[in-house]
């Protein structure tokens, strides 16, 4: 069946499945919440859930297990920095442009070994976090840090310096559930937001409205409330601000900014960038952006406008506090009506990280991992522009489902011999044409065909692993679970492609994971 599933397809699916085929617990106030509600909670708020975290919740009340996830938060890292992160800039382009004089030297046509430190930091910067994710004992800190990094979208490939982005990494890590007046403040002034979005160079002679447009529209009030006058005062509020070139730190250059008088969404004076942001926090529509945005990562596709109204009220009110916010989205009913449970889509970093999590088992190098992101269309530090990561359905297209079981079936087949290697983990690499394809409209009937046809040379459905004999080689995660819970802990959902659990534990792992219902958390 997952074969035969487009995007429509399978959204259809999932839709039909919101009546609740999978059993659920009645919700019982002040009392334990039981398995299936414990695990939802879980696959919202973490990448992947054992059965042994999913059992140690479902003791629990529901309010003491969201407290328990929002307690004792911790606002750095976990995992060692790599070691060039105190690197400024003008010490990074010194090495580039060694490595790339002798590269030159030596003749572009031969294979060089030589490195060139703004790819590779790219890359360790990646691993890291990939590393993070995985380590991380506060996986709701990781998460929000990922949907800070969407929201305020800064790319390796634009920013070219590793050092610059790290730091952003670790502001989104200390506000993650921290103040968002205090983020959005402190973002205005990041530096690797200022390269980004060319707002180093805007000057008083030649504001860059690059980053007050993306402020507007996509930081704070969103596409319509705001005019062109707005953010054309807003982009001369922020000239002057800049980055050092030799220390790769932010600094205020008053000669260079326009101290005119302006006139921002009705308040008209000589106003800076503080100034700007201030106007925005005093917004309505900037605390509902927020909510409606992180109702889309925690509840459902489609926003209750009651209740976003609510909750963003109470939101302003509290000063921006995230973390009050995050848990009253959690108490919710709309998140915790079981009609909501596999509604969304894993996004790639869910499926990938949250499967080796899940599994239990080693990666020793994270290049695979990075590689099967890049083809599912998710590399972290690297979004695809500045609206970053559309997500939602946007995920699941015929050619990218296909793809997403291709990967889990590769991850299967490594489990049953040894840890994940990330030589035998590693697909093929991602075919760029048919990456290109996928952007193209839907209903392009060559793309459509040209998709179908892929799916015909590539048969991964789960029923062919159990009928083969193929059994996943349990980890410590997994071990000893009997099949029944292996598979409830696996899908939000009663299977879509299959009725009946294998009695090996092993085979309905890997039965689990190729169902299309796996896709869905």
């Amino acid at each position: 069946m997952a074969s035969q599933l487009g995007r429509r397809g399978f959204i259809a699916s999932a839709t039909a499945l919101s009546v609740g085929l999978w059993p659920a617990a009645p919700v019982r106030a002040a009392s334990a919440m039981g398995f299936d509600e414990a695990r939802h909670l879980l696959s919202r708020t973490s990448f992947g859930a054992t059965p042994a975290e999913v059992h140690a919740l479902e003791t629990v009340d529901y309010a003491g297990a969201v407290d328990r996830l929002l307690g004792n938060i911790r606002r750095t890292a976990a995992t060692p920095a790599p070691d060039w992160v105190t690197l400024g800039p003008a010490e990074v382009r010194r090495q580039q442009q060694m490595a790339d004089a002798q590269r030159k030297e030596a003749g572009n046509g031969k294979k060089l070994d030589i490195v060139r430190p703004v790819q590779e930091q790219g890359r360790e910067l990646k691993n890291w976090w990939i590393e993070e994710m995985l380590a991380t004992d506060q996986p709701l800190v990781e998460r929000m840090v990922l949907f800070w990094h969407n929201h305020f979208t800064s790319s390796m490939l634009k920013v070219r310096y590793a050092p610059a982005l790290f730091r952003q990494n670790a502001l989104f890590r200390r506000e993650a559930l921290g103040n968002y007046a205090t983020l959005l403040r402190d973002v205005a002034r990041d530096p690797a937001m200022l390269i980004y979005l060319d707002g180093m160079r805007s000057v008083a002679r030649q504001p860059n409205e690059n980053f007050a447009r993306e402020l507007l529209e996509l930081f704070t009030l969103g596409e319509g409330h705001y005019a062109e006058a707005d953010i054309k005062a807003a982009a001369r509020a922020f000239t002057g601000w800049s980055v050092n070139r030799e220390t790769g730190q932010f600094v205020e250059r008053p000669g260079q900014h326009d101290s005119g008088e302006k006139t921002f969404l009705g308040k008209t004076g000589r106003l800076g960038g503080e100034d700007i942001v201030t106007i925005l926090l005093a917004q309505p529509r900037t605390a509902e952006t927020i909510v409606e945005k992180l109702w889309l990562e925690f509840v459902s596709l489609k926003p209750d406008r009651a209740e976003v109204a609510r909750l963003a009220g109470d939101f302003r009110r509290s000063g921006y506090e995230i973390k009050p916010l995050v848990r009253a989205i959690l108490l919710s009913p709309a998140f915790r009506d079981p009609a909501n449970r596999g509604a969304l889509i894993k996004s790639p970093v869910d499926l990938i990280v949250g499967s080796v999590h899940m599994l239990g088992l080693p990666v020793p190098e994270k290049t695979g991992l990075l590689r099967m992101l890049q083809g599912l269309g998710q590399v972290p530090f690297d979004p695809p522009n500045v609206k970053g990561w559309a997500g939602g359905e946007s995920w699941i297209t015929t050619y990218t489902l296909l793809l997403r079981q291709q990967f889990l079936r590769r991850m299967i087949e490594a489990t049953t011999v040894a840890p994940m290697e990330a030589g035998m983990m590693m697909a093929q690499r991602p075919n760029r044409r048919a990456d290109r394809k996928q952007q193209l409209p839907a209903d392009d009937s060559t793309v459509q065909m040209q998709q179908m046809q892929m799916a015909e040379r590539r048969p991964v459905e789960g029923r062919s692993l159990r009928n083969a004999g193929v059994e996943v080689r349990l980890g410590p995660t997994l071990d000893g679970v009997e099949s029944a819970v292996l598979v409830r802990t696996l899908l939000p959902r009663q299977p879509i492609d299959s009725v009946d659990v294998p009695s090996s534990p092993g085979v309905a792992v890997a039965t689990a994971m190729l169902d299309t219902a796996y896709q869905l958390k």
